[in-house]
């Protein structure tokens, strides 16, 4: 009998970069185990000969979020900078080349499309989910704008979980679990400079800060106070933030492959510019202290420019394939012509860095901050240890107020250091389909640690062997625990270090937070 040439053993939604890496897992997995190819499918919706890896590759966020480990406890451990990572996000880094952070996405395109192509791996672009055809609570079959496509197994490592929701999954808005569905991360387009040096930046950066730090310079003071629209106490707020505590300027450091910068005294200059109040918040836009990779070429990755959406925006932005909006364009206009006039030419990527959109109900078990304060899941079943502060950059609109409001007043958190499992991940009331993204079962702010692409690189390698676990034991991604997986990672020879660390004061008081808005998750 000759099989369904569109039917496959696993289907993966979404070609971010832990969806490579859990159809690529799920394919080296099948074959160790039966000597042959299994049948893997990558489905994206995006342009994937523009470029294989989402909003690593054509967002161009190419300054990569690692691990944050304290160096006391790197020390004690003998853990390099950034632990240890999952086996297959270490050789997705080795085999680019990547120094410490520095991503360059052509690079990572190869190297992703290597790998699925090692694996036997099919890959298909420019896919809508159109509807989805279930039997009881399982998928079956994807109706999809190429056709339908059957499968056992489902991943989706979309960011607003898209799959899922075609598939009646339950999804709440922005950042729900506190009854706030329209309060949203801002998003970003990461931009490429050329043309303008590391040197040349440190002396134009220098220059602004020894400017706006000096209060008899009247030209620059009033610059300063053009990009806070005439908020003196923003002004006086900013000049402190361009000094450590021993008075010395805040000069940006330059790594390897990184550069830090430290103060806004560029965002500053550009704000004043530009002629808006440097204030996410108000203007809706903000170009705040920057990330930027050093890439080959002398190209310099900037993320940095921050937009406001709404829940609602941010999905409608994930459902139209993350494409910059006509306003952000305009925007990239001003900051083209003001690199222009400090000697750069500038790039814009073909797609948006959304953060987050919202998080998927009813998992196996959601994933709360305090549990990753409390050192995530037990270390005799994990999979591996990731360490990410709560990041919110630009903030959650109306968070601080609700949180006051039931008298939390203390917002502020050590980065957690917790174990990775992957049960957060798997729908429950769809045991076939797993969602892999910062759109998991995440509660809270969670979310906020949970987003980056190194711990969810890990998961990814979790799922695409649970997968294959799911597929030979004929049973669902649902009945495949932690230990599971666990065992085949140390039977392989590639399970990370396990270092989850329980902070019980500051889980405690993160407790409290993650019940901010009454909703539940599970």
């Amino acid at each position: 009998m000759t099989r369904d040439p569109r039917y496959y053993d696993v289907i993966v939604y979404g070609d971010e970069v832990p969806g490579v890496f859990a159809a690529v897992s799920a394919a080296r997995e099948y074959r160790r185990r039966t000597k042959q190819y299994p049948r893997v499918l990558l489905l994206s919706k995006g342009n994937l000969q523009a470029g294989i890896g989402g909003h690593l590759v054509r967002g161009g966020l190419a300054y990569l979020d690692r691990s944050q480990i304290e160096k006391s406890i790197r020390d004690d451990l003998g853990l390099p900078t950034f632990g240890d990572p999952a086996a297959i996000y270490k050789e997705f880094l080795q085999r680019i080349g990547v120094l410490v952070v520095g991503l360059d996405r052509s690079k990572a395109s190869t190297v992703l499309r290597q790998m699925l192509q090692e694996a036997g791996v099919d890959i298909l672009s420019y896919v809508e989910i159109e509807s989805v055809v279930k039997g009881q609570q399982n998928i079956v079959s994807l109706m999809t704008s190429k056709g339908r496509y059957s499968g056992k197994q489902f991943i989706d490592a979309t960011v607003n979980a898209e799959l899922a929701q075609v598939a009646g999954a339950r999804k709440l808005k922005g950042f729900e679990t506190f009854g706030l569905p329209e309060s949203e991360l801002a998003v970003s387009v990461v931009f490429e400079t050329q043309g303008l040096s590391i040197q040349k930046l440190k002396q134009i950066e220098s220059t602004y800060l020894k400017r706006f730090t000096n209060l008899n310079d009247t030209e620059a003071q009033s610059f300063l106070l053009a990009a806070t629209g005439n908020d003196e106490e923003l002004a006086e707020k900013l000049r402190r933030d361009m000094v450590d505590t021993a008075g010395n300027i805040k000069t940006m450091y330059a790594g390897s492959d990184y550069i830090d910068v430290r103060s806004p005294a560029l965002s500053v200059a550009y704000h004043s510019f530009r002629g808006i109040k440097l204030s996410l918040l108000e203007t809706g836009v903000m170009l705040d202290k920057a990330n930027i990779a050093i890439l080959p070429g002398g190209r310099l990755s900037w993320n940095a420019l921050l937009f406001t959406v709404t829940g609602s925006e941010a999905e409608e932005l994930a459902r139209k394939g993350a494409k910059p909006t006509p306003n952000m364009l305009v925007e990239m206009g001003y900051i083209e012509k003001w690199f222009n006039s400090i000697g750069a030419t500038v790039t814009v990527p073909s797609e948006l860095y959304i953060r987050h959109a919202g998080n998927i109900k009813d998992v196996v078990q959601p994933l709360t901050g305090a549990d990753m304060l409390m050192g995530g899941v037990p270390a005799r079943e994990a999979l591996g240890t990731f360490a990410y502060q709560f990041d919110v950059r630009g903030g959650i609109k109306d968070f601080d107020k609700i949180a006051y409001e039931k008298g939390i007043t203390n917002l502020s958190f050590t980065p957690p250091i917790f174990n990775i499992g992957i049960q957060h991940a798997i729908v429950r009331t769809i045991p076939n389909l797993a969602v892999v993204s910062p759109a998991s079962g995440f509660v809270g702010l969670a979310a906020s640690a949970g987003r980056i692409v190194e711990f969810n690189a890990g998961v990814a390698q979790g799922l695409g062997i649970a997968a294959i676990i799911a597929i030979l034991g004929n049973k669902n991604l649902a009945d495949v625990s932690n230990l599971d997986v666990r065992k085949v990672l140390v039977d392989t020879k590639r399970l990370p270090r396990v270092f989850g660390i329980a902070k019980l004061a500051e889980a405690s008081r993160m407790g409290a937070i993650d019940t901010l808005g009454d909703v539940a998750i599970a």
